[in-house]
């Protein structure tokens, strides 16, 4: 799938499409970064198919949602879903040391902080859940961070995302 693709499905299903395309992204699974997919949910948004705040509103709904899929699985799976999952990522795996340090010395704020750091911030949810951080702590640190990066992302497509689209698909 290719950026055209993935616009047509924002065109085609509008909201729908947004939540799906960030639960995804936020549950760590393979497909477009968030630094594309961010972006045209707010050049769709500056087309009229939705309203920015309503833009979103859909992508920190989905993202907290993906996030808390994440914290269950640690949280009921724990280190046994971790193991599976390195498995399969092991180059992850420095990532989820200091995801966890970072939540025993910070703890809501390590998550807030851990949502502004690519990679990290999909990350971090299986830790917290390993942990049995506090839900509601958890859900808070993480609402706050994915609605400030997602808010700066959809928010810049919005604003100048037509015109870096427009160099990206030339080629």
């Amino acid at each position: 799938m290719d950026i055209s693709s993935l616009n047509n499905y924002f065109e085609l299903y509008g909201g729908m499409a947004i939540f799906i395309v960030v639960l995804l992204e936020y549950m760590n699974l393979p497909g477009f970064p968030a630094g594309i997919i961010m972006p045209l949910a707010g050049i769709y948004a500056a087309h009229g198919g939705i309203s920015l705040l309503a833009a979103i509103a859909i992508s920190v709904l989905a993202g907290e949602v993906g996030s808390w899929i994440l914290y269950f699985l640690g949280m009921y799976g724990g280190n046994a879903f971790l193991k599976i999952y390195l498995k399969r990522f092991p180059k992850h795996k420095p990532a989820f040391e200091r995801t966890f340090d970072l939540i025993r010395r910070k703890g809501f704020y390590g998550i807030f902080i851990s949502k502004l750091i690519p990679m990290v911030r999909t990350l971090i949810s299986i830790p917290a859940g390993v942990l049995k951080m506090e839900f509601i702590k958890y859900s808070i640190a993480s609402f706050l961070g994915v609605t400030l990066w997602n808010t700066l992302f959809v928010g810049a497509g919005y604003i100048i995302g037509e015109p870096i689209l427009k160099i990206i698909t030339r080629g």
